[in-house]
């Protein structure tokens, strides 16, 4: 057992992921009680409950401040729930969207570019079937985008920066995008944000989030850990 948890941020990238790596196998009971964190029933109202448990063991810093969890070191986590053969079960939120003042963006100074930079991945298992405090925390992966996934992002940036510049944000689907898409991110349907028209306008509209696609966190699992 890990014991308590510790509250110092790691110095180094290494330090971090052996500290990662050494979370492999326990049960989200075990760590939240060592944490002294109440474990929810399940995650419906407590979506973010995983991630804040992580967040405790490994030390991130960021808080809900707009930049990576560890931003000394230029590293988001990232929790990925998946099944027992390994695959993702949902898609993963990165970032929310900027539907205004979006002159000047590239893909190489976006927000998204910034988050996905470097990513450590935590594997959890998330079948339904199992109940929460039982599901086990996998072995974690240290991530950057080869040159080939980092085409396929950008790619979709590009066509979903496109579209919202242009004032067709109403009009994105979740088709849009290969491995990338863009949807409402909002806790509920009367938070609005401003965006640009069809005609230039300003509009309100739910705001929106990044999601990297299953097809995309699957291939990268996979890669990685032999699947």
């Amino acid at each position: 057992m890990p014991g308590q948890p510790p509250i110092n941020t790691p110095e180094s990238e290494q330090a971090l992921y052996q500290r990662a790596l050494a979370l492999a196998g326990y049960t989200m009971q075990e760590l939240a009680d060592a944490a002294a964190m109440p474990i929810p029933k399940d995650l419906k109202r407590d979506k973010g409950w995983v991630g804040m448990l992580l967040e405790h063991y490994l030390g991130a810093c960021a808080g809900s401040k707009p930049e990576q969890d560890f931003p000394h070191l230029g590293i988001e986590l990232k929790t990925i729930p998946v099944n027992a053969q390994g695959k993702p079960l949902e898609t993963t939120f990165v970032c929310v969207a900027p539907l205004t003042g979006n002159s000047g963006i590239t893909w190489e100074n976006s927000h998204l570019y910034k988050k996905l930079r470097r990513v450590l991945w935590v594997p959890v298992e998330g079948e339904r079937s199992i109940p929460l405090a039982q599901r086990r925390i996998g072995t974690a992966l240290l991530w950057s985008p080869d040159a080939h996934e980092q085409q396929q992002l950008k790619r979709d940036w590009e066509e979903l920066m496109d579209l919202i510049v242009l004032g067709k944000v109403e009009s994105i689907t979740a088709r849009h995008g290969e491995m990338l898409q863009l949807r409402p991110k909002a806790a509920n349907s009367r938070v609005l944000t401003e965006a640009i028209g069809e005609f230039g306008q300003p509009i309100m509209t739910l705001p929106r989030g990044f999601y990297l696609k299953k097809a995309f966190t699957m291939a990268l699992l996979a890669k990685h850990f032999q699947l």
